[in-house]
């Protein structure tokens, strides 16, 4: 079966789209990784009355009200990142399957 350029052209464009949705993915299963953890220790933070942070190598005491507001603004900043990569997502899912379409019509065409 012959595909012409445009076509080859066509579905490199597919495969790119598919590569970033791969990235995507990736990239958004790490920033779901780092909320439940940031959820997890703001659980933790409430069952406790000394709260300490890693700093580098070291572990110091902090305090659990100002712990507890930067693992809040952490989490917040997680859910948006997570909000924008679905998005991101689900763009470049709609142009695929666009392409996709578009691809299989053409091949249809040239048989």
């Amino acid at each position: 079966m012959d595909v012409s350029k445009e076509t080859e052209q066509k579905i490199g464009q597919l495969q790119m789209f598919e590569q970033s949705l791969q990235s995507f993915l990736g990239q958004k299963q790490q920033f779901q990784v780092q909320l439940v953890e940031v959820e997890s220790a703001l659980a933790e933070l409430e069952n406790t009355d000394k709260a300490y942070k890693i700093i580098g190598n070291i572990m110091v005491e902090s305090d659990k009200n100002e712990l507890k507001n930067d693992l809040q603004s952490k989490k917040e900043m997680l859910e948006l990142r997570i909000k924008t990569m679905e998005k991101q997502e689900t763009q470049v899912r709609e142009k695929a399957s666009k392409l996709q379409a578009e691809i299989l019509k053409k091949i249809k065409k040239e048989d």
